[in-house]
Order: C-alpha cells, then structure tokens, then sequence
C-alpha cells in the first residue's frame, strides 16, 4: 500500500506551495491556483505539501461538492469547528454577503498564526463561495494566508463562472496558477515496481493518469484491468469483506466529507470496516471527518449501485439528516431528490432556494425554484405565485431572459385572480422588464402600461412612482424623449413624496437621459444627481445604471477623456459589489470607447464574453464594436457580426440600437465603394433620427448618408459629425484629436484638398492597421497628383508585418509548438482567458481562421522579415 502515498514529478509545485507558506508566515498573502483533469493528483499534492507544513502554520480544508444543487458556502461550512464563532456563525445562519465576508476577512486577518486555506474542486462552487474568494484574491497581498484552489480545468465550459474568479485572478500582484501534468512512463515504472504489474500496459490504459495508475496498480493485474476507472475501483471493493463493502456503499451516496456523527449513524459500530475501507485506499479518515479518497471513486461505487438500493441508501441519509437538524438546506434538498422524496422537497425546497438567493448563488437559488416549481400544485396559490416569480428574478439576474418571462408569466396569471393589486402590479413591472431583456420590446411595453394602470386604481404611490419610472426608461431608451419625460418628472416627484431614494435615482436617470437625446445638457445634470443619490443611499444598482447612462452619452458626442473617467469608476464600483450583469454593460461601453480609440485588442478583451451571451442587449452590445472593428481593419467576418447586430436591433426596435449599426453598415458599404448600399443601410434609420430629435445619430447618420452622395440638410448641433456634414472639417478633426480619436480624426482629415492633410491621414491610418480607409486616402493622393507616398508602418510593425506585439508572437510560437491553451498560460505564468484573447488578437492580425494557420503565417513572416520577437 506504499505507492499510493507516493508523489512524484511534483517538486516544482511543492516548492511553489512551500513559497506561498513562507509568504504568508511574513505576512504577505498569495493565491495557488492547481488545476488539471480529474485523477491529475490535485488533492494528494495538498496533501504532500500539508505534511511538511510547518507548526506553527494553521491549515483549514473545505470542499465543494458535486450535488445536484451546490451547498450554499459549503466550503466555509466546513471549516466550522476549526474557526472562531463570528465565521461559524455567519455560514451557518446563511447570513447575507456582507457578514459572511467580512467575518472570513476577519477571521483570516487577525488569526495568530499564518494560515493555509485550502478550498477544493472549485468548479463545483457555488455563487456565494466565488463570491467569497474572488473577495480573497482582492485582498490577498495584505493577508498572512496561502490561499490554494483547485479545479478540474476540463469541466470548465465558456461560461462556467469559475472564469469570472479566473480573470480576476489573472490581474492580482499574488497570483500563481500550477498546472498538474500527467506522469511519464519512467514515473509509472517506478511506482510499478511493488506490484506484479506490466508498467507498459499500465501506461497504456492510463495514459499517465495519477489516479487511474494507483487504482489499475492496486487491482494488481493490469492484463484484466478494464480501460475505466470504474472497473478498476469495483475491482478494489469486490475484495472488501460485506460489512466494508456495505459501508462504503452507504457513504457513496453522501457526495462530500462526512461528519463523524453522521458516519455513526449510517453505519453503527462499523469502526472496523471502516478500518478495512481505509485500507484499501477507499476512504481517508481524519479526527474531523471521513471522506472518499477520490471523489472518482465515489462516483465509481454510487454509480454501480442498483437505481432502488441508491434511493434506499438516500432516504436512509435524509432520515438522519433530517432527525440530527441538519441546518444546510441544500443537503437536505440533495438527498431528497436522490430519493425520491416529494415531501421533503416540498418542505426544505422554497427554504434552501431563497437561502441560496440571499447568498447571492443565484444558480443554486434558481435550480431549487425548478425543482421545488416541479411540485407547484402542492402549494397553495399565493405561495406558487411568490416562487414562480422569485424564480423569474433568478433567472433574470443569470441572463435566462426566456425563462424569466415564462415564469413571470405564469406568475402574473396567477395573480390575476387573488385581487392584490399591489402585487399584480409589481409582478406586471418586472414582467415588462424582463421582456424587455428578451428583446421583446412590444410586450415589454403593454406590461409597463399596464403595471401603471392597476398600480393607480392599488393606490400605493411608491410602487406606482417604481412603475412609471420603469415606463419612461423603455420610452427614454427608444428616444421617445416628450413622453419619458412626462413619466419620469411624475416619478420622481412621487419618489420625492415617498422618500424612497432608489426610485428617484432610477427616476432622474431616465430624465436625463431622455434630455441628452436632444441635446438639452442640463440632462446631464440630471445624471449626476441621480448617481450622487444612489451613491449617498447606497444603492449600488442605481448608481451603476447611472454610470450605464452617464458613459454612454458621453461616449454617443465624443467626450472620450470623460467617458473613460466615469467608465473607471464605474466598473470599480461593479467590480467590488460582485453586480455581474452591470459590470458586463460597462465593460461594453469600455469596448465602444477602446473602438474610438483604436485599441483593437482592447476591443476584443472588452467583447469576448457578452459575444457568446444569450442576453440580447449584451449580445449586440458585443457585436457592434468588434464587427465595426473588423471592417475597419478589414479582417473576415465583419459584416457577418453587423448584420446580425442590425437584426437584433431592428427586434428591439429602439434607435440607440438601429442607430449605431446603420452607421457601421453604411460605413462598410462605402469603404468598400458601393455608395447604393451605404444609402439603403443608412436612409431610414436617418429619417427616424431626424423624427425622434436624435442630435448624436441624426450627425452621424446624416454624415454618412451625405458621404453615400445623398443630399442632407445638415444638423446645428455641437457634433463633431455634424460638423464633417457641415464642411467643418478642420474643427471636426481638431475635437477628435483632442479626444484621441484617431480613426475620426482620419476621417474628417481626408474632407481636406491639401495633400499634406491627406499625408497626415494616411500615417494615423497606417499606425492604426485600418488598410480599407488608407486605400481610399492613396487613391485621393493620386488625384491630386502625390506620386511617392509612405507604405511602411512603425518600426515595431516594419520588423513584424502583421503587425503582431511581442507578447502576440511568443503565444503563437508556443501554437506552432503543440502547446494547448493552458500549458502556454503556464509557461507564460498569465490566465487561460488571456492567452485566448492573443491568440483571437493574433489571428485577426494575421486573417486566419485555425490556430495551425496561425502558427504557419506567423513562421512564414519570421523567415522573411527575421525572427519578430525583439519587437
């Protein structure tokens, strides 16, 4: 039994972790991130690095588990009996967020010893403990903890949320991430030796896999060792004697570590079996708790076992649970499930739902609502009604728009009938929110009235001043600016009267977006004071909507050196208060703004997430700057991504939507000469600007339908597009290069009949990589008779043609190498997320669509050019 506690080809990893320890004992935190497959050896490196742990280092170990629903915290539940009461308490109660973290802050902060915290199998987190460690990982550097994570990298789908954590680690000063690689065959060899064993053959049915080597070398006969984990582990329990092999049956269907009193329970006086099943390198056992060695394994037996004697063995857990006062409702939920146990889903599932909702593990919350919803008929109707639209919420805030409407649906024709007008009204509310994120803009605005309408007969002026300001944000955001200011002023007076500090700052937001729409800037005022209310009241999601609005009239006129100050400040804010979904709306601002100012890799960092988002608004609002810069700097597919921006637009069917992508549009069809088609993709969209008083999109659009060779009348307003319609160009090119808005700057520079303003657009454009607008600059030059005209780009781009950063060119190389994703993010010690962005980057650059032609260009423009990684 020896080999099993060996552990090799892990030094540099143990030295690692051994590095962190002595960070922390100095007071200086870090954060280990080790990850690979399952089996990889995740858990025994923790192990090995825990045995030479130093004395007077504490050493806390907690677990996500695979159920059906995630534990709540179930990590930090853990670690009860082994931190102090203000923790304990704090997880136990299922208190709110900030009492939880402040409590872990604390209690890791002021200990009086350094601490390794250990939290294992992350991808199995739920909200609320992402939550928690993404806090850790801010404040890590000041802390004197080794904070070690593991994960299964190969669990991870694109929006496993475990990325979230990830890409916030990828920017911290503290941040190590440790790939596990499978071992060699000299590694099986050795650990081969004590058993009569064909090394050869074990490394060919493993491949290297830590885990399945030791059980394939335990089975002891890798000639009949089947090629699955699971016959390899049946094979181990076979040889257990009944009383063993009935025990870890029993323990098999609880998927976490189990308490001593509930080993007790569901196996009385099984201390020796117990025995037998350590032995056997099944089960490890602590003075704390008793668990699976791998959690492989447990699912080996648990899947093994007959579908009735699994639901026996849950209903048997559930009754002790249940009889001991289990407080983890998620627990409970599990094992009822996995019974089969209607009652006790009915009974623990609306309770552990909005435990996990307050937690802010919307996920967990969500799947407990589906779950318990499944058994609707067994509540009275009011209490269908509450679920159905608390599960709406969730599903909502996760960006499931067509489930949230379904329920909320469902929820609302309940409500029709109890005669609560009050409630009607807000579940109307929220409906016609939730339409609106589904792209469903008609509905969205039938349930707005109508909240409105029953809310006036209930008489209960806050929640009517909550429904009229919903309603003047879908008329503000449609640019229907007389009538949103008409249910804005009526809301926020109400708000005024009812002292409600949330609704008048979501009120004042409306109005004075509605205002900027015509140019009037006092709504800027109006802005201000709304995100100066929230801010004072702490109403964290008002203030960020404000934020929202503030940047993106700003961005809408240019005011780029403004926008980036309240885009600062606004992901800040987001960032720090866990608001997932307005965090994802500035940071798409912020990708409009890196488009202004030619950050192309900005662009696409800004973009990558909300680019594959089920949610429409953030699906569009990834689209249009990645699809603007793509056919800006002529790379494939550009205006693929426009034209599915303009359908989604025209579905929402509001300006600040159709605007923006019929000035892409027309911009596309004129950098490619075809002035028929910049018309038609402009024309109407023009007309309705021009109809609503849009200032922003009636000079823009009206530039771009003057450049297609169409006649306008241009507008009087401080635009710099307007301006361009005007013939103002030299003004209009001065504000953008204020601004640093070098593309427009272009622009406006090529009204110009003098070469030397022509010359001057071309280096911008040049430096910039945006050929399509540089070829109709050369052809200007032509005319005008320059006959020699610069072709080179910087020195940087001069050494590599494609114009690749040196960090660009040292990923691709290790492409061309075989590397995968995450061994590159290994080698260059950065985040699998970020790799994936040069590497997107990259390829745009070169114009290639596989990570081989990649690898190839990028060779073949080192041999002509010499090696570009001295860029």
């Amino acid at each position: 039994m020896a080999a099993r506690h060996r552990i090799l080809e892990r030094n540099r990893e143990l030295a690692i972790l051994a590095e962190a320890t002595q960070a922390a004992e100095a007071g200086t935190g870090s954060v280990v991130f080790i990850y690979g497959e399952a089996g990889i050896g995740k858990s025994s490196l923790v192990d090995a690095s825990r045995l030479a742990l130093p004395a007077n280092h504490r050493f806390l170990l907690g677990y996500c588990d695979d159920l059906a629903t995630r534990r709540t915290l179930g990590p930090f539940r853990d670690l009860v009996g082994s931190v102090g009461v203000e923790l304990a308490e704090a997880v136990q109660a299922a208190a709110d967020r900030d009492r939880v973290l402040a409590a872990l802050r604390s209690e890791l902060a002021t200990a009086d010893q350094p601490t390794v915290l250990v939290v294992e199998d992350v991808h199995w987190a739920d909200e609320a403990t992402l939550d928690a460690l993404r806090f850790l990982v801010r404040r890590i550097a000041h802390l004197p903890v080794a904070l070690v994570v593991t994960y299964r990298d190969d669990e991870l789908t694109r929006d496993h949320p475990l990325h979230e954590l990830l890409a916030e680690a990828s920017s911290a000063p503290r941040a190590v991430r440790l790939p596990l690689q499978r071992l060699s065959r000299a590694a099986v060899e050795e650990l081969s030796t004590s058993a009569d064993v064909d090394p050869a053959h074990v490394y060919s049915v493993t491949s290297g896999n830590p885990f399945f080597v030791s059980q394939v070398i335990a089975a002891g006969d890798s000639e009949t060792v089947p090629p699955t984990v699971v016959d390899a582990v049946l094979t181990r329990t076979r040889r257990l004697e009944a009383p063993a092999h009935d025990l870890v049956e029993r323990l098999s269907v609880v998927p976490s570590a189990l308490e001593w009193w509930l080993v007790d329970a569901l196996a009385p006086g099984g201390v020796a079996a117990l025995a037998a099943a350590e032995e056997h390198g099944l089960l490890t056992v602590s003075p704390e708790r008793v668990a699976f060695r791998h959690e492989l394994t447990r699912r080996a037996i648990v899947d093994s076992l007959p579908a009735a004697r699994r639901i026996e063995l849950n209903e048997v857990v559930l009754a002790v649970l249940n009889s001991h006062g289990e407080a983890d409702l998620s627990r409970l939920v599990h094992h009822a499930r996995q019974a089969g146990d209607l009652d006790a889903i009915v009974r623990f599932g609306p309770d552990a739902a909005r435990e996990a909702a307050r937690a802010g593990s919307h996920r967990e919350a969500a799947a407990h609502y589906r779950l318990v919803l499944e058994q609707q008929e067994r509540f009275p109707p009011a209490e269908q009604a509450d679920m159905l639209a608390s599960y709406a919420v969730e599903c909502y805030t996760l960006g499931n728009a067509q489930e949230a409407v379904r329920a909320q649906t469902r929820a609302v024709g309940l409500l029709r009938s109890f005669g609560d007008p009050e409630a009607l009204g807000v579940a109307l509310r929220w409906l016609s929110r939730m339409h609106w994120w589904n792209g469903d803009r008609v509905h969205a605005e039938q349930a707005s009235q109508e909240a409105i309408e029953v809310l006036e007969r209930a008489g209960n002026r806050r929640l009517l001043a909550m429904a009229l300001s919903n309603r003047s944000q879908l008329l503000a955001i449609a640019y229907h600016t007389t009538a949103s200011v008409e249910h804005g002023e009526r809301a926020a007076a109400l708000a005024r009267e009812t002292g409600d500090q949330a609704i008048l700052a979501h009120a004042l937001t409306n109005l004075g977006m509605a205002r900027c729409v015509h140019g009037e800037r006092e709504g800027e005022a109006e802005m201000s004071e709304a995100l100066a209310v929230a801010l004072s009241a702490g109403e964290t999601e008002h203030a960020l909507r404000a934020y929202v609005a503030i940047s993106s009239d700003l961005l809408d006129v240019f005011r780029l050196t403004e926008a980036r100050d309240q885009l600062v400040a606004g992901i800040d804010l987001a960032d720090r208060a866990e608001q997932v979904a307005y965090l994802g709306f500035l940071t798409l601002e912020r990708a409009r703004l890196r488009l202004y100012l030619g950050d192309w890799d900005g662009v696409l960092a800004d973009s990558q997430v909300a680019i594959e988002s089920p949610q429409v608004p953030l699906r569009w609002g990834a689209l249009l700057p990645v699809g603007r810069m793509r056919i800006r700097r002529a790379l494939p597919d550009g205006d693929t991504m426009l034209a599915e921006a303009w359908a989604l637009s025209v579905e929402m069917n509001e300006l600040q939507r159709t605007g923006p992508i019929a000035a892409a549009r027309a911009e596309s069809a004129w950098l490619r000469g075809d002035l028929e088609a910049a018309r038609d993709a402009v024309a109407s969209t023009y007309a309705e600007a021009r109809e609503l008083g849009s200032v922003a999109y009636e000079s823009e659009l009206g530039y771009g339908l003057a450049k297609a060779g169409e006649p306008v009348t241009p507008a009087m307003a401080d635009h710099p597009y307007a301006a361009l319609a005007r013939g103002e160009w030299a003004a209009a090119a001065e504000f953008f290069a204020a601004q640093r808005a070098r593309y427009e700057q272009a622009l406006a520079l090529i009204e110009s009949a003098d070469p030397r303003h022509l010359l001057s657009a071309l280096d911008i454009l040049q430096r910039l990589g945006t050929p399509p607008l540089a070829r109709i600059v050369r052809r200007r030059l032509r005319e005008l008779g320059v006959a020699h005209m610069p072709r080179g780009h910087s020195r940087a781009t001069h050494q590599n043609p494609a114009g690749l950063t040196e960090r660009q060119v040292e990923v691709i190389g290790l492409v061309g190498e075989g590397l995968t994703n995450a061994e590159i993010a290994a080698r260059l010690v950065v985040s699998v997320r970020t790799v994936e962005t040069h590497i997107a980057v990259a390829m745009d650059k070169l114009g290639v669509r596989t990570r081989r032609e990649a690898a190839r260009r990028a060779a073949d423009l080192a041999g002509g050019t010499g090696s570009p990684s001295p860029i």
